[in-house]
C-alpha cells in the first residue's frame, strides 16, 4: 500500500494577506503542515526600511501575531508550521517565537534558516551599496529543521515553493537527486504559495460559478511528487483545472522553472480533475538545478510625488495641455529629474453624473532631492487652482515626497552563499550546495498543433475564449494565456503571436517580448522585458505589478472563429 499523502496547506500569499486564514486552515479540516509566504520583492524593501529604524526588526510582525492566537491550536492538532516570515531577520523571529511560546506556556520547538542575507558582503560580491541583498535559498535547511523535530521552522528569503518542498522532502525522505519528485513538489508549491489565487481568487472566468470569499489551498503531496490541489470542504471559491492552470502560469518564463534544488519542467506536467474541487498534478519531470542563485537587490532610488488633476466636460485635451504648460513653467528653475504625464480619458459625452464627465490627468515626479519632489512640486500644482482651466480641482491636497525603491536581480555561485539550518537545540547545520548542476537553457520549441480550418469569424474580445494571468518579476512582466478546448488551442497557438500580442497591447511596442509555448496547459506565456521600469517600488506605470495586464489583453478585440464563441 502506498504511503498516505502529506497534506500541506497555505495560509498566506503575501505580507498583508487575510489574517484569519491561519485559524481557518487549522480548524477547517485535517492538515499535516501549514505554510505561509510573506515575502515579495517589494516586501524586502519594506522590511529593509524597518530594519533601518530598528535592527531588531526586519521580520513579518503579522506572523507573530497570528502565532499568538494559533500556536497552541497548531500544537494540539499536530500541525507543523513552515513560513518565510523571518524576512531579513529569521533569528530574531525565532527568538520572538520562543519568547511567545514561553509566555503562552507551550512546549514548542523552533528552528530557523539563515544565510540568504548578503548585505554585509555586497561590495565584495559586486552589488554596490543596496539596502537589501538576499539570495533565494532552497528547501534543504527546512528539511534539516523538520527532521530535528521542529514544530515551527521560519526562514528568510527562500523561494516561494521551498516552504512546501521542504516538508515533502523531509516527510518522504527524498534525496537531493530525486529530481522528479522534487519537481512535482515545486509545481504543487508554485500553485498554492499565492494562497487564494489557486482557489478562484483573481480568476479570469470568475462569472462561471460563485466565488464568495475563497478558502485557502491545500496540496496533498504523494511520495512520487505527484499531488492533488484542493481546499477545505465548505469554503468559498473553486479548484479546477482552470484555477490551477492560471496559477501555474503566474510569474514564470519558459518551460524550465528553476529553483535552487531542482529545475522543474512545466512542459511535462499533466492536470486532471480528481473530483469536486480536486485537481491532480502528475508527470512532472525534474533536472539538476542551475549553478547560481538569484539575489534580490533593493536600493533607495530617490523620492517621488504625484498629483492628479480632474478635467471635466468639454475640451479635455486643451485643458490638459494648458495645465501641463503652466506647471512645467512653474518648475522650470528646478525641474525634477523625472516628470511623467498620463491622461486617462475616463470621461463620457453627455454624462449623467459629474464623475462620468471627468478625465484624470496624472503627473508623477521623481528626484534625488526630497524638497524638489515634495512641496516645491505639489505646491506649484495647487497654486494654479484659480489660474488654470475651468473646473480646476485635484484629487488630494499637496503632500511631501515619499522615498521609492529600485529592484534589480543579480546571480552568484551557489557555493558563495551560506545556507544554515539552526536547529531547536541551537546546533548549526551547514547545507552544502547542490553537487550536480545544469546551466539553464530554453526548451526546444514544441511543435504547434494543426491550425484550425478557416471559417466564419466574429469580432470579439480575446477573453471570450481565453483566460489570462499576469504578474511581475522585477522590471519585467509575464502574461500567461490559456484556453480550455483543443479547438481553441489550435486557434490560439497560431493566432496569438508576438506580433499580434504587440498589436493588442501597444504599451509593449519597442520592448523585448518572448513567447513560450506550453502545449500540456494549452497555454502561451509572454515575457515583456522592461515594462515595469525598475520594479514595483519604482511605480513606473499605472499598474506597477502588471496584475491587470492580462485582463487588458483579454478585453482587446480580434477576429475569433465563430465555432469558438
Amino acid at each position: 500500500m502506498s504511503a498516505p499523502a502529506l497534506r500541506i496547506g497555505n495560509a498566506s500569499g503575501f505580507y498583508g494577506d487575510r489574517f484569519s486564514a491561519v485559524r481557518e486552515m487549522l480548524t477547517g479540516g485535517p492538515l499535516d503542515v501549514l505554510t505561509g509566504d510573506y515575502l515579495a520583492e517589494l516586501t524586502m524593501l519594506i522590511l529593509g526600511r524597518d530594519r533601518m529604524k530598528d535592527p531588531d526588526r526586519g521580520y513579518a510582525k503579522t506572523f507573530l501575531r497570528q502565532m499568538e492566537e494559533n500556536l497552541g491550536l497548531a500544537k494540539d492538532k499536530g500541525v507543523r508550521i513552515v513560513a518565510n516570515a523571518g524576512g531579513l531577520n529569521p533569528a530574531g523571529l525565532a527568538a520572538a517565537l520562543r519568547a511567545l511560546a514561553g509566555k503562552l506556556g507551550l512546549d514548542v520547538s523552533i528552528a530557523h534558516v539563515e544565510g540568504d542575507d548578503l548585505i554585509g558582503r555586497a561590495d565584495e560580491l559586486g552589488f554596490g551599496k543596496p539596502l537589501t541583498a538576499n539570495a533565494y535559498l532552497g528547501s534543504w535547511g527546512i528539511v534539516e529543521g523538520l527532521r530535528a523535530g521542529a514544530d515551527v521552522v521560519v526562514t528568510g528569503r527562500v523561494t516561494d515553493a521551498s516552504v512546501i518542498v521542504g516538508p515533502a522532502a523531509a516527510h518522504f525522505g527524498w534525496a537531493r537527486e530525486n529530481y522528479d519528485a522534487l519537481a512535482g513538489a515545486v509545481a504543487a508549491g508554485h500553485v498554492i504559495e499565492c494562497g487564494a489565487q489557486a482557489t478562484g481568487g483573481n480568476y479570469a472566468f470568475f462569472r462561471e460559478q460563485p466565488i464568495g470569499v475563497p478558502g485557502f489551498p491545500i496540496a496533498e503531496i504523494h511520495a512520487d511528487g505527484s499531488s492533488v490541489i484542493t481546499k477545505h470542504p465548505g469554503t468559498g471559491g473553486a479548484v479546477n483545472t482552470g484555477t490551477v492552470t492560471a496559477q501555474l502560469l503566474y510569474e514564470i518564463a519558459g518551460a524550465r522553472y528553476a529553483n535552487p534544488d531542482v529545475t522543474a519542467r512545466f512542459d511535462t506536467l499533466v492536470l486532471d480533475e480528481d473530483g469536486p474541487d480536486r485537481v491532480r498534478i502528475s508527470g512532472v519531470r525534474g533536472e539538476a538545478p542551475p549553478p547560481t542563485l538569484k539575489v534580490c537587490l533593493n536600493r533607495l532610488g530617490g523620492f517621488r510625488n504625484e498629483t492628479t488633476f480632474v478635467l471635466t466636460g468639454l475640451d479635455i485635451e486643451e485643458k490638459a495641455a494648458l495645465v501641463r504648460e503652466q506647471l512645467e513653467g512653474a518648475l522650470a528653475n528646478r525641474r525634477p529629474a523625472d516628470l511623467k504625464w498620463t491622461l486617462a480619458r475616463t470621461d463620457h459625452a453627455d454624462a449623467e453624473t459629474e464623475e462620468q464627465a471627468s478625465a484624470l490627468l496624472h503627473v508623477t515626479v521623481k528626484d534625488a532631492d526630497p524638497k524638489v519632489a515634495g512641496r516645491a512640486f505639489s505646491g506649484a500644482a495647487v497654486e494654479l487652482a484659480l489660474a488654470s482651466y475651468p473646473g480646476f480641482h485635484v484629487t488630494a491636497p499637496p503632500s511631501d515626497a515619499s522615498p521609492y525603491g529600485v529592484y534589480s536581480a543579480a546571480y552568484v555561485d551557489a557555493a558563495e552563499v551560506p545556507h544554515v539550518a539552526v536547529l531547536p537545540d541551537e546546533t548549526r547545520v551547514d547545507i552544502a550546495p547542490a553537487a550536480e548542476t545544469r546551466v539553464l537553457s530554453e526548451v526546444e520549441e514544441p511543435a504547434l498543433p494543426e491550425p484550425l480550418p478557416s471559417g466564419p469569424v466574429r469580432r470579439a474580445p480575446l477573453g471570450k475564449v481565453a483566460g489570462a494571468r499576469s504578474g511581475d518579476k522585477g522590471g519585467n512582466a509575464n502574461v500567461g494565456v490559456w484556453v480550455r478546448s483543443d479547438a481553441a488551442w489550435r486557434w490560439l497557438a497560431h493566432r496569438l503571436t508576438v506580433a499580434e500580442f504587440r498589436r493588442l497591447l501597444p504599451e509593449t511596442e519597442g520592448l523585448p517580448v518572448t513567447r513560450h509555448i506550453l502545449p500540456n496547459l494549452r497555454a502561451v506565456n509572454f515575457v515583456v522585458e522592461g515594462i515595469l521600469g525598475e520594479g514595483v517600488a519604482s511605480q513606473a506605470r499605472f499598474d506597477p505589478q502588471a496584475k491587470a495586464l492580462g485582463e487588458w489583453l483579454r478585453a482587446r478585440e480580434l477576429d475569433v472563429p465563430e465555432e469558438l464563441l
